[in-house]
């Protein structure tokens, strides 16, 4: 109502009624740090030198579970110690201004020689889908995505797309001629440049070239994956679901995917709810790979994950480079 007749007269149609509106309606929308994932709050109080979190004086303190779970998720990620204090890596991932699970994948690129990559896909990730697929060309728009689309999935499909934005001459026609974005890709730009930065500053992160390209894809899903290895999914029993490792919720790839195989086990940037839950950004990893860079979460003789799980990590076990 307020936005209706702020410059001029308007009308405001209200998709609720009276009674739903009086009873049904909280009083005012919930602050957005109740409703938030916590992790990023934590260790940057961390940081700060604020050790009691449980007791800071938040101006609407957030509820008990979801500071858990922010802790919980900061500890298997190497971020705090089992006293809660921040350790070396918790401390490096505090001077990124991205999610943990991406600031920790900072971390580790670097130690495996594709932390240029990495920040690209990163600063790809943390703006609005570059993409663009209108309904008077959806065809030719689909068309023109295939010259950026990896076998992998997603995150190296962004790559393929900002390395080709990047080297091209005039980048206005290039995206019109791709479909894509120019603002979003600009703003893509600028935050790698602003990581870029944030990364020479850190003396702690130097990073190898890595010559190979096929061991650079690897490289490149090493680092997320110890960024994201809680979360990723699994298919089920049937080879028709997904599963996710961490609540045990049936999934999808979303229809915008680039990963158009049904792969055995997939690590995904975020999920969002429409008519069903959908894995935003996913990538196909091998189970090996998944026990070598998280052997804790995902060894079969120590994992708390399902039968079926771990039958199929038993099976990738011999192809994994560790003790078992």
């Amino acid at each position: 109502a307020g936005r209706a007749g702020r410059t001029r007269p308007g009308k405001c149609f209200r998709l609720y009624t009276l009674e739903t509106f009086e009873k049904e309606l909280p009083e005012s929308t919930y602050p957005e740090i109740i409703r938030s994932n916590l992790s990023s709050v934590v260790i940057s109080l961390k940081k700060l030198g604020v050790d009691d979190i449980v007791h800071f004086d938040f101006m609407e303190p957030p509820s008990p579970e979801s500071m858990m779970r922010a802790l919980e998720m900061l500890y298997f990620l190497g971020a705090i110690d089992e006293e809660g204090d921040l350790t070396d890596i918790g401390s490096k991932m505090a001077d990124f201004p991205v999610d943990p699970h991406l600031s920790r994948s900072i971390i580790a690129s670097a130690r495996h020689s594709c932390l240029e990559e990495v920040i690209q896909i990163i600063a790809m990730l943390s703006v609005p889908p570059p993409f663009s697929r209108p309904r008077y060309a959806q065809k030719a728009a689909d068309k023109a995505h295939k010259h950026f689309a990896s076998g992998y999935g997603d995150h190296l499909s962004l790559l393929n797309a900002y390395r080709a934005y990047v080297d091209c001459g005039s980048k206005a026609e290039f995206c019109r001629e791709h479909f894509l974005s120019e603002r979003n890709m600009r703003q893509a730009e600028n935050v790698r440049k602003q990581l870029a930065s944030l990364a020479r500053k850190s003396s702690h992160l130097e990073s190898l070239e890595n010559g190979h390209e096929k061991m650079l894809t690897t490289s490149i899903r090493k680092a997320f994956v110890e960024g994201f290895f809680m979360q990723c999914a699994h298919l089920d029993e049937s080879g028709k679901h997904y599963l996710t490792v961490q609540d045990q919720q049936m999934v999808a790839i979303h229809p915008s995917s680039f990963l158009q195989h049904k792969a055995e086990w997939v690590l995904y940037h975020e999920t969002v709810v429409t008519d069903r839950c959908y894995m935003r950004n996913a990538t196909a990893i091998p189970p090996e790979m998944l026990i070598e860079v998280a052997t804790k979460f995902y060894h079969p003789d120590r994992c708390k994950l399902t039968a079926h799980a771990k039958k199929m990590l038993r099976r990738a076990l011999p192809r994994a480079k560790v003790a078992n």
